[in-house]
């Protein structure tokens, strides 16, 4: 091979080598008096698909570019280098004649990794291929690290979501996913701006986990010398919004719950909840497909997407199935025949059904049944309804069958990707629903609602009709990018600390 040639191939000495060799070339330039690192900033002029999109305006125009060495192929007196910045890719094109035998002397020195500031002005090769050629060249950042082979790239996924800011430069696709991410978020927030919701904060700490059934995290407050949780969700301080008199209100951030761990869960993520006063669970459904489709269609263009083989259509109007007439479909046992909590505990211990204390009752029962058998089918955007009052302690009940209650999930994909209902605003049903909960937890439900007399008396103080509405961004997200893991549309996924014994779910 003529000249030298470097690329993200390495051979076969150990990384602490090299990195000891570029600690001694950065040394080096120091003590010539050219740290790279006494530079506060680099004033480019375009990006590299500016010029790439824009050559015919700008050939033979001066520019200036920033961005990270990904390749320099080196041939005496002159060089070619690929810089990559947040946009793409460029060829650049050092000759010593052009920026001096002194700062070639020095570039000769740079290394995969680095990053550099080119002025320069934009030609084509007689290859073909757009490049700056360079008058001046700017050492900006010394990488003490090689970058992962540029064929077998950064594969494998604990160091993947260890290292993100190594996946996010070796792995493009990885960033395009994010970038998708931000505009899915954007145009989940514009929808709901665009129809008066107003967008606020509520508690991450609190000294009751409430809004959900989930095991929370504990924390504590040295100060006023409290236990404190990390939220599970908003909705109890949402709603109490909703009794001070806003319409319309919607909070997106973390939640946190500890628990397990798997493809579709991470301790903490992110989720968003909406509340809209005077409309009931049916208009929720309208909002959520239409979020949902809007979402896809401004993040992917279409609202059609495919997921890991799978065409999913989030076109409106979704198909809705109550959970008794889904569990009837596919499990032939209609619950609408069954009345008592001794039937049901029958029929699940036939369908080897496993139960425990806390959820011998007819309505935990369906509730399993659907999780069990039914969830497998909901693959195409579905609303399943009516939801058993026992595992719905926020929901308000159906007049027509007051065991169960005026609630749905939104299912794609086999997962939950959203849940909501006409929310109960009766504060003796509430309290009773409470306690109800609390009986749960002495029966071993340790992720059973908490009662929280602070939200009762809001509910006292009156909370009109009001439907509401709980997403799970990230699930949706991993939709839309064609993601396999929630780490994958997470930048720093939870990750035990390395030297600890590994014992995270394989799956993950």
């Amino acid at each position: 091979m003529r000249g030298r040639e470097h690329t993200m191939e390495q051979n076969q000495t150990p990384m602490s080598e090299f990195t000891k060799i570029r600690l001694e070339k950065l040394i080096q330039l120091q003590e010539k008096g050219r740290d790279p690192f006494v530079n506060e900033k680099f004033d480019y002029t375009h990006h590299s698909v500016d010029i790439i999109d824009k050559f015919e305006e700008l050939e033979e125009k001066d520019v200036s570019i920033a961005g990270r060495i990904m390749l320099i192929r080196g041939h005496g007196k002159a060089s070619f280098l690929t810089i990559q910045d947040s946009e793409g890719r460029i060829q650049v094109y050092v000759r010593q004649d052009v920026v001096g035998e002194e700062s070639y002397t020095d570039f000769k020195t740079y290394d995969i990794g680095d990053i550099i500031g080119v002025t320069g002005t934009v030609f084509r090769t007689h290859k073909g291929e757009i490049t700056v050629k360079a008058k001046e060249v700017t050492l900006l950042t010394k990488s003490l690290h090689p970058l992962p082979d540029k064929h077998a790239g950064l594969k494998d996924p604990d160091l993947r979501y260890r290292q993100r800011y190594v996946d996010l430069i070796v792995n493009p696709e990885v960033k395009e996913s994010f970038i998708k991410r931000s505009k899915a978020i954007k145009a989940l927030k514009e929808y709901l701006d665009n129809r008066g919701f107003l967008e606020v904060d509520t508690p991450i700490l609190s000294t009751i986990a409430g809004g959900a059934n989930a095991r929370p995290f504990k924390t504590h407050h040295n100060t006023l010398n409290l236990e404190m949780y990390m939220r599970i969700a908003n909705e109890l301080y949402l709603k109490r919004l909703i009794v001070g008199g806003f319409e319309k209100v919607y909070e997106m951030g973390r939640m946190f719950r500890n628990e397990g761990m798997d493809i579709n869960h991470n301790p903490e993520y992110t989720a968003i909840e909406i509340y809209q006063a005077y409309v009931d669970y049916e208009e929720i459904m309208r909002l959520t497909e239409g979020i949902v489709s809007y979402m896809a269609e401004k993040s992917t263009g279409s609202m059609v997407v495919d997921y890991q083989g799978t065409e999913i259509d989030f076109t409106p109007p979704w198909r809705r199935i109550s959970m008794i007439d889904a569990v009837k479909e596919y499990v032939g046992v209609d619950f609408n025949k069954i009345d008592t909590d001794e039937e049901a505990i029958a029929i699940a211990k036939e369908k080897g059904i496993e139960l425990t204390p806390a959820t011998m009752t007819r309505g935990h029962i369906i509730s399993l049944f659907f999780e069990e058998f039914c969830e497998e089918h909901m693959v195409q955007p579905t609303f399943v309804t009516g939801h058993p009052v026992e595992i719905s302690p926020l929901s308000k009940r159906d007049p027509l069958d007051t065991r169960l209650t005026h609630r749905f999930e939104a299912f794609a994909n086999r997962w939950e990707i959203a849940n909501a209902f006409s929310e109960l605003n009766d504060p003796v049903d509430q309290r009773q629903r409470f306690e109800d909960q609390m009986r749960q937890k002495e029966l071993g439900d340790d992720e059973a609602h908490e009662m929280d007399e602070d939200f009762l008396n809001a509910i006292e103080v009156g909370l009109p009709p009001t439907g509401g509405l709980g997403i799970g961004v990230d699930r949706v997200i991993m939709l839309l990018t064609n993601a396999s893991s929630i780490r994958d549309v997470i930048l720093f996924p939870t990750m035990k600390p390395i030297g600890k014994k590994d014992e995270e779910n394989q799956d993950l």
